[in-house]
């Protein structure tokens, strides 16, 4: 069954100045301030929706490595995922760094990359972002 995940933004002002309050109202989890200067310079206890696209691909990304573990007969104790998202003003989303930590008893090296760069593209958020570059650093921790 498909689901849908809400979320609004409202925004006064122009781009430069102006301000803007995202909603998480699927979750209702909260409410993030994001403004122009928190995406294109310091955040500043604000958001930007390259920080909100990097909590996406990180969560996204751990999902699927966990379930494509799972279905190689693994069961990670730790899946720690970071994303860098990177905005260039003028040009936009450049590309989504991922990288991955994880503690995977009875993995050997190789198959633990396998299975790491088969969910960074199987991974539904990594999917939605095709039109830019998609890097991974995996490391199997001990």
């Amino acid at each position: 069954m498909a689901t849908t995940r809400t979320a609004h933004t409202v925004w006064n002002g122009d781009l430069m100045t102006g301000a803007g309050n995202t909603t998480l109202d699927s979750s209702g989890l909260g409410n993030f301030d994001v403004t122009w200067k928190a995406r294109a310079e310091a955040a500043e206890g604000k958001t930007s929706p390259e920080e909100l696209i990097a909590a996406a691909h990180s969560a996204c990304f751990s999902m699927a490595f966990s379930h494509a573990l799972a279905q190689a007969g693994h069961t990670p104790e730790e899946v720690n995922t970071k994303a860098d998202v990177t905005f260039v003003p003028g040009t936009g989303i450049s590309d989504s760094h991922l990288t991955l930590n994880a503690r995977v008893p009875g993995i050997s090296e190789e198959e633990f990359q396998r299975i790491a760069e088969e969910a960074k593209t199987g991974c539904p958020v990594s999917a939605a972002l095709t039109g830019i570059k998609i890097t991974l650093d995996a490391t199997l921790a001990s």
